[in-house]
């Protein structure tokens, strides 16, 4: 991860040990998917934590910065992290892989960029201790496992889709998969899972048709027995639904929290990593 020049590394925070988080919404959660951010907060509290959604926060930032606007990417993300740093959370949980990457990874660039050095070293601190939410609920305690053999704990049969930030930048890549299978969810082999969705946020603007194809190849290698695709970027999945939706397609397209908290209703929550 980079960092400010001169700056020692900051030892990570312990998810596990964290009892209260600051819930950071994400844009796309708060606009189109609340479900989203609903379900997120239920299972952060299903897990022991006390969770709060600090008013003052806005976006990260991430879309002018990705367009080089640096000047007004680090003017929308400080008002983030003022909002996330005064909450003053054990850790702050992110439901998005793009949002938690700008967050942890390139908000002390940004900040550095910019000459605002104090900003930088905040968000380093910051950083240490924000969480993609797979990552975090994959670390913390929880309920019984599921019992595989009762049908009515059975989930469906899934594709999970690998969101690039998520899996490239954060290196998270066992955690959602092992909360969905202990959710009930038998994960088919996906041959392109890993493959770049084509959304890449205003990429899917510039280059409409590039982005449209990316999509439509994605979905074309799609199991025949796949019965919904989950991921944990509710950008890529709004992305993959709508070239489905065009193409013809029913297939249901669900983040990873609606999936657990489903499970969780139904009586199959999602236990401790480990736990017989």
């Amino acid at each position: 991860m980079w960092q400010p020049e001169g700056m020692n590394a900051i030892k990570p925070v312990d998810a596990a040990s964290a009892s209260r988080v600051s819930f950071f919404i994400t844009c796309m959660v708060d606009v189109f998917a609340p479900d989203v951010g609903e379900a997120a907060v239920r299972m952060l509290r299903e897990s022991g934590c006390e969770v709060s959604c600090p008013l003052g926060q806005t976006c990260c930032g991430q879309p002018a910065w990705n367009s080089g606007f640096a000047a007004d990417a680090a003017r929308v993300a400080r008002t983030s992290l003022d909002a996330l740093e005064a909450d003053d959370a054990d850790a702050v949980v992110v439901p998005a892989g793009s949002c938690a990457t700008m967050i942890k990874v390139f908000w002390p660039e940004l900040f550095e960029l910019v000459g605002d050095h104090d900003a930088a070293a905040r968000a380093q601190r910051l950083g240490a201790k924000t969480f993609e939410l797979t990552s975090f609920l994959d670390a913390r305690p929880s309920p019984n496992r599921v019992d595989q053999s009762a049908p009515a704990h059975r989930g469906p049969t899934i594709a999970y889709h690998h969101s690039c930030h998520m899996l490239r930048e954060l290196r998270i890549h066992d955690a959602p998969l092992a909360l969905l299978e202990r959710a009930g969810c038998t994960i088919a082999d996906w041959p392109d899972g890993d493959r770049c969705c084509g959304f890449g946020g205003l990429f899917s603007v510039k280059l409409p048709e590039t982005s449209v194809a990316m999509a439509e190849a994605k979905l074309a290698s799609l199991p025949a027995e796949v019965e919904m695709v989950v991921g944990s970027d509710s950008s890529c999945l709004m992305h993959l639904a709508g070239r489905a939706k065009a193409e013809g397609r029913t297939i249901a397209f669900r983040h990873t929290a609606e999936v657990i908290a489903a499970a969780a209703i139904a009586g199959a929550a999602i236990p401790r990593k480990g736990q017989a």
